[in-house]
């Protein structure tokens, strides 16, 4: 049974998704904001949060924010009524996975809670994928570079997964988005930030760079010493 926490203030969108996920047979654990919802998120696993982005007491962005920096990787999907391309990229920034702008419609809100849930589940393998100094445990989906953590949430996680996978071969622009979102694909702009988020885990902390992006078709990683 899939385990959701809401962190919302509107009583009726949370009555309403009460309702709904009810019928579904799902749990929905909730808070009315921002503080709750981080204690909850953080003592607690969740198989999603459903995060708003204007909360009383702690705003959704400080929330999202502070799970990744504890390594907490639950997908994190925004429902927010600000529809702005700002604001869109400023969650994606903060390490949310996916964004819903109200009013929205529960069949898409489930729709898109079911494919976050199933990218961050993924299949269960045996054997670590390792490329220079990366290695990714994907049975226990953490990844590491020169034996430190990568901060990764499913999202960013799924894209080093794959470029891993075929390095140092390209993985295109085209695969990663539709290994991600499918037939919805959003604009550039989503990928791309998506791209900077695990370039700040994999390249910045270190002396060398291992993602590069080959222009206007995709990335790829790159091995920069002699092993």
């Amino acid at each position: 049974m899939k385990r959701i926490l809401l962190i919302e203030d509107n009583r009726d969108i949370a009555n309403m998704l009460f309702d709904y996920f009810e019928c579904l047979g799902l749990t929905l654990d909730y808070a009315d904001n921002g503080e709750l919802g981080l204690k909850l998120a953080s003592e607690n696993t969740f198989d999603i949060i459903l995060l708003d982005l204007m909360l009383p007491r702690m705003d959704g962005l400080t929330v999202c924010n502070r799970l990744r920096e504890q390594g907490n990787n639950t997908p994190i999907l925004m429902l927010t009524a600000l529809d702005n391309r700002e604001d869109m990229l400023k969650g994606f920034n903060h390490g949310a996975d996916d964004y819903l702008t109200k009013p929205f419609d529960l069949d898409i809100l489930e729709a898109r809670m079911n494919a976050l849930i199933r990218r961050y589940r993924g299949t269960v393998a045996v054997t670590d994928l390792k490329f220079a100094d990366i290695i990714i445990n994907q049975k226990e989906r953490i990844a590491t570079r020169q034996g430190k953590n990568l901060l990764l949430n499913p999202t960013t996680y799924k894209i080093l997964e794959m470029l891993c996978k075929k390095a140092p071969e390209i993985v295109t622009r085209e695969e990663i988005s539709y290994q991600l979102w499918q037939e919805n694909e959003p604009n550039n702009d989503v990928l791309r930030s998506h791209i900077y988020q695990l370039r700040t885990q994999i390249d910045k902390p270190f002396n060398s760079s291992i993602l590069v992006t080959v222009p206007k078709i995709g990335f790829r990683l790159e091995r920069q010493y002699n092993e």
